[in-house]
């Protein structure tokens, strides 16, 4: 296995770009450590495909470096670097068996048969496929399909990195859910280097120790699920993670306190920077219905199961808010306090308050 270091990397479909609006992707660094979980997570459009070609060889940056164990591999085709891939659909051959599919990439390596049958037979046994391994390809479900596409890549004990491109989009939603279970399983047992590439958050939440999240060619934010929850460093963070999406709103500044449709609003710690649109982040779940706070009208209550989602119009904006009892009728008068400790401002997108000690 091996770390992976994206240096300074830069890319442009454009053959002369002028500015930063010609590069699909902005400078990026990112490093990756050997054996560890991560996720590259953003919308369809926000440069994750690239990214995924620079590291696979498939394509080479405009701009910077991409290293191995701190080699060079810029320049190398795909076949140099030690890669194995997952992608979208199920990358198998149906006329195989599960065995002789799962055998392929190290037969074509030249391994020996006796290692071979000892390493099919530990991802078999890892995938719970070892009832299948004499049942043709063609005859197995999506779900094992991409089981077994996922072992052809776990096979070989010397890649660099397995990479998964979207590996559950066509899985049905019931079998999602054991799929990811599975591969999390799977990384704790091979503690190979893994990327895995979506736009789904459920997804890469509960696979990555670490997520990657990317908008508009550029990364916006690097931290362990936890971590861009609690404090998300760009609004995009905000919004893009969780269900529903942090309250971004209009606001100024007032001293050590935000002001929000005419009100007051208690800060994590005090403001950074001059300049800029402001806005005030809080997610909805830090948001409270109280006997005191910012007067506001209930729009919308919205029942998940497990909690309560609620609309609140607080003078002419929406606030959102999750209670874990039942609320008032729709229309009532209520009062939202926002917990200071995760509230924040924003500047031009970008966290500008301090988190005090």
């Amino acid at each position: 296995m091996a770390q992976i270091r994206l240096s300074k990397l830069r890319h442009s479909y454009v053959p002369a770009p002028k500015g930063p609006e010609d590069y699909a992707l902005k400078e990026i660094d990112v490093t990756w450590r050997d054996g560890g979980a991560y996720a590259l997570l953003g919308p369809s459009g926000c440069g994750k495909s690239t990214l995924l070609n620079i590291i696979s060889g498939l394509l080479t940056p405009s701009e910077g470096q991409v290293l191995f164990d701190d080699r060079d591999v810029t320049g190398l085709p795909p076949d140099q670097r030690n890669i194995a891939q997952v992608f979208q659909f199920p990358v198998i051959y149906d006329t195989m068996t599960v065995r002789q599919n799962l055998a392929f990439p190290l037969k074509n390596r030249g391994v020996d048969a006796a290692t071979i049958e000892a390493r099919v037979g530990e991802i078999a046994e890892m995938l719970e496929v070892t009832d299948m391994l004499d049942t043709k390809a063609s005859n197995l479900g999506p779900d094992n399909k991409q089981k077994i596409s996922m072992g052809r890549g776990l096979v070989r004990d010397d890649v660099n990195v397995v990479m998964f491109d979207e590996p559950l989009t066509v899985i049905d939603p019931h079998l999602k859910w054991k799929l990811r279970s599975k591969l999390k399983e799977l990384h704790q047992k091979v503690r190979a280097t893994m990327i895995y590439v979506t736009h789904d958050q459920t997804e890469a939440l509960t696979f990555a120790d670490e997520v990657v999240v990317m908008q508009d060619g550029e990364v916006v934010q690097i931290g362990t699920p936890v971590e861009l929850f609690e404090r998300p460093q760009h609004t995009f963070v905000g919004h893009f993670i969780g269900s529903p999406g942090m309250n971004v709103l209009p606001c100024e500044l007032r001293g050590d306190h935000a002001v929000f449709e005419g009100h007051e609003v208690a800060l994590e710690g005090p403001a950074t920077g001059t300049g800029g649109t402001l806005k005030l982040g809080i997610r909805p779940e830090y948001v409270r219905l109280g006997e005191t706070g910012l007067p506001a009208q209930l729009v919308k209550v919205s029942d998940v199961g497990r909690h309560f989602v609620l609309d609140a119009m607080v003078g002419n904006t929406r606030v959102k808010a999750v209670s874990e009892t039942p609320p008032p009728p729709t229309g009532s008068p209520v009062n939202l306090s926002f917990r200071p400790e995760h509230t924040r401002v924003y500047r031009d997108g970008w966290i500008a308050t301090e988190a005090r000690p």
